[in-house]
């Protein structure tokens, strides 16, 4: 029961990371508040700018992760617009981030959310002389392949004449189901096996804009500083994966579900083209593994068919790797048919859990 409380919170800490995405879409529009009458440009600085989402474990144990790549842009005329880098998800573990970016955020298709706002400078005519204001503030949240229009309070603080923040009045609420997420819901409690798991949205943020040309004020430097804040390197930028980060990536890509096939049929399909582009990225930065791509199905059918064709499946998901540059002796493809489901061949949904490929990996013969 603990772990399931636990996965539970961790989960509403990560669906969080949407409350953060329009809490980011609030700075924005703030900043641009106290740009009325200032610089005409805007800009986030992101090792001054902090986004956070909690989660608890075994009822007591708080963990407090981030987002941490986030740009950010406003306008003169008003415009305003901040992306986050949903691969740069920091709970501290990797196994734990892997999970959130291709389970939950499925960043091989949504690498990236945003948050966009049109503000009117006039409103906040009044913040270079009160110094703080507190506002309840429009944006749109674009997620998942979802837009969404919200609304958040914040308090926006003018530190300088060139420069302001943006904090979060209070955690930020944003529902899973609106971003046509709660499938993957299924993905994560399949993968830490668990059950009725129960989303919550809930962030915390602070912003730094610059005014355009303005030299960084020592404020920044001190937040800066602080444990974790700021810009992290993601995949992208790591010339080579430790082991366990490609046991860790290989068994999450597993897990996706998102190769797929027409029916009765070893053809891919083209859906499949971002899942097997991540999976090229991660096999190339794992050289001293082999990795075996391996095919299965429900019990439709004879257990003779269906292990030729999860044989002749897993050989398509193979040659489509090799060709597009990953080694051959890397690279090697297993049918196992019926064998080894992962759920009961007793509904459609659970059918398609077994109609699967997995990725596992092994050393190099040397």
């Amino acid at each position: 029961m603990f772990e399931v409380v636990a996965f539970w919170q961790k989960l509403r800490a990560k669906v969080a990371a949407f409350g953060l995405i329009l809490a980011a879409l609030l700075s924005l529009l703030i900043f641009g508040l106290q740009t009325a009458s200032a610089a005409p440009n805007w800009t986030l600085d992101p090792s001054a700018s902090v986004l956070t989402y909690q989660s608890v474990k075994k009822n007591t144990i708080v963990e407090t992760n981030k987002i941490r790549n986030i740009t950010g842009t406003l306008s003169s005329a008003g415009d305003a617009k901040i992306s986050f880098d949903l691969n740069s998800v920091d709970t501290g573990v990797d196994l734990r981030n892997v999970r959130m970016r291709f389970l939950f955020f499925e960043t091989f298709t949504y690498p990236t959310a945003e948050v966009t706002a049109k503000v009117d400078p006039a409103a906040f005519a009044d913040l270079a002389t009160m110094r703080r204001v507190k506002m309840t503030l429009p944006f749109r949240l674009s997620l998942h392949g979802v837009d969404k229009d919200l609304e958040a309070s914040v308090v926006v603080t003018m530190i300088s004449d060139t420069q302001v923040s943006v904090a979060s009045e209070a955690p930020v609420a944003v529902h899973v189901e609106d971003f046509g997420l709660l499938p993957n819901i299924d993905k994560l409690q399949q993968a830490a096996n668990v059950t009725n798991i129960v989303p919550t949205a809930s962030v915390s943020f602070d912003f730094v804009f610059n005014a355009e040309g303005a030299k960084p004020a020592a404020v920044q430097t001190v937040a800066a500083s602080t444990t974790e804040v700021g810009p992290v390197a993601t995949d992208a930028a790591k010339a080579n994966f430790s082991d366990e980060e490609c046991l860790n990536r290989f068994a999450v890509l597993s897990r996706t579900g998102a190769i797929y096939f027409r029916q009765a049929s070893a053809r891919l399909d083209a859906k499949s083209r971002p899942l097997l582009a991540e999976v090229e990225g991660v096999v190339g930065k794992c050289p001293t593994l082999k990795v075996e791509v391996s095919g299965y199905t429900d019990s439709d059918g004879s257990p003779e068919a269906n292990k030729a064709l999860s044989e002749r499946r897993a050989q398509a998901v193979a040659d489509a790797l090799v060709a597009d540059g990953v080694p051959r002796s890397q690279i090697s493809s297993a049918g196992y048919g019926e064998d080894k489901p992962v759920a009961a061949n007793d509904s459609p949904k659970n059918k398609a859990l077994n109609r699967r490929i997995e990725f596992s990996a092994t050393k190099l013969a040397n």
